[in-house]
Parts: C-alpha cells; structure tokens; sequence
C-alpha cells in the first residue's frame, strides 16, 4: 500500500483491527465486507489515545454518529495505537466515555499511509477524515495539523451531501448546502448566474 489513493479514485481494500466500544471486544474489519453490506464509510484519523484534542473529537464525533448510522454509514476512528490501547483509553478514561464506533488501529501505518496521512517523522496520524462511497471510490478528504480540531457537524452536512448527489448524479450541491435547500443543474443557461438562480424561489 505504497500509493496513496485521491479524491475520485477507487480505495484498494485493507483491514484493520478494532476495539468496539458497544461490545468491549475486538474485532477485524475489512473494506471489500462494509461495501458488500451497501455501506458509505467514515475513517476519521486521529494522532493518538491519551492526548488533548483527540478526545475532544472523539466525544464532538459520536454525538453525530447515531444520524450517520441511520443514513446507513460505517464510522470508524483510527489511530496508530494498538487496539489494547483504545480498550484501556474507553475504559479509564471518562474524556470518550461517549464513544460509540469502532476504533481502528494502525500500529503498523500501513492505512495511514495509504490515507496520505502517516507521519514518518513521529509515527502518528495526522487529523484526516476520508468518505468513502458504496462503490468504494473516495469521494470525500480533509487533513489538518495536529493542533486543529474538526467540526462533526460539517462531516454530517458533507455526508448528506454525498448520499443526496448519488441518487441525484444531474446535480450539484452549493455552498452549506443542507437536506431541504435547493441544488443547482448545471447547464448553460445559468453560466453567470448561479446565485440569481438561487435565489429564485
């Protein structure tokens, strides 16, 4: 898993391990098995258990995890710890007490890095989300720092988005566009005048 994989390509499959929140066990997880099933699917990155911005992510994540599942999405949190360390972070730790999706572990890098988010220097991910379609294509991609937080509710509003536009491949969502508000139909008539068009009731 040497190439990192882009926007707009097809995800090569790979597994992870995982401690389950919901469940107190372990398990392995593979790509191929979540498409099979029909699901979209959510890797949120993170650079490590133990940490400062990390549980506040991960507490910001499950609040919406339960919209997310309703919509028929897999969620998964990953980081380069061992799944004996998500166990030990869940269970003592009251910072993810609310955590409800499975936690993934990459000791080795390997997803990390075909995520483009590994990094060599510290052997710790960096904070990336990635949204992948039913058909396996990577339709969705943000990476930030370590000291930047993400915001749970613009994955929700970006993974309606998604669900919206693959049953509505003709068109194409605006800015903070929402479930309810109105799309646009490319075509050349509106060239020009996409925000008139918008704006029309």
């Amino acid at each position: 898993m040497s190439e990192v994989v882009r926007v707009g390509q097809k995800v090569p499959n790979f597994s992870l391990e995982y401690y389950d929140p919901n469940t107190g066990d372990f398990g392995n997880l593979c790509l191929e098995d979540l498409l099979k099933e029909g699901k979209w699917v959510v890797l949120f990155f993170y650079p490590a258990d133990f940490t400062f911005v990390c549980p506040t992510e991960l507490e910001d994540l499950a609040r919406v995890v339960p919209n997310l599942k309703e919509k028929g999405v897999e969620v998964i949190s990953v980081s380069t710890d061992t799944k004996y360390v998500h166990l030990a972070w869940h269970k003592y730790s009251t910072d993810i007490k609310d955590a409800n999706f499975k936690m993934g572990a990459d000791p080795t890098g390997n997803v990390s890095r075909l995520f483009g988010v590994y990094d060599e220097n510290t052997g710790l991910a960096l904070r990336g989300t990635f949204i992948i379609n039913p058909d396996g294509v990577l339709v969705g991609s943000e990476v930030n720092f370590y000291n930047v937080g993400r915001n749970a509710d613009e994955l929700l509003r970006k993974m309606e988005a998604n669900i919206y536009l693959k049953d509505h491949p003709e068109e194409v969502c605006p800015a903070k566009w929402e479930p309810g508000k109105k799309t646009i139909k490319p075509s050349p008539e509106i060239v020009g005048k996409v925000v008139e068009t918008l704006e029309k009731e």
